[in-house]
């Protein structure tokens, strides 16, 4: 797993928020933990399309530590583990959703790129 080299140098709050959330990958394991509620692996890893299981992994693992998302297993055979969204992950969907509405108004389309929204966001 990767070590940073050096502590991280926090100065505001919202250095740490983009820290939590912010990537290409954790709003999106967010917003669809907030629409689907609860998942299996193999489940959010299908619904989040092009990513690979050492992302999808590492990612989880982080949102777990940062108190985002929880991992809940069963004592089943086959084993049995399922991942939703904490209070505080779920706190920052309102967020997540304004932050979409922004972008759906300021996003510059060309011809040869279009935003396509979101299957799993609220807003439209």
């Amino acid at each position: 797993m990767y070590q940073r080299k050096l502590e991280r140098d926090i100065r505001c709050p919202l250095e740490y928020g983009l820290e939590v959330f912010g990537g290409k990958w954790n709003s999106r394991i967010i917003c669809v933990l907030a629409a689907k509620k609860v998942l299996r692996y193999t489940e959010l890893r299908r619904e989040m399309g092009n990513i690979t299981d050492a992302v999808l992994a590492s990612a989880l693992k982080e949102l777990m530590a940062n108190d985002m998302v929880c991992r809940t297993s069963y004592d089943e055979i086959p084993p049995r583990v399922e991942y939703s969204l904490t209070e505080k992950g779920q706190s920052v969907v309102p967020i997540l959703q304004s932050i979409c509405k922004w972008s759906g108004v300021f996003y510059k389309e060309d011809r040869d790129s279009r935003m396509v929204h979101c299957q799993r966001c609220d807003y439209r």
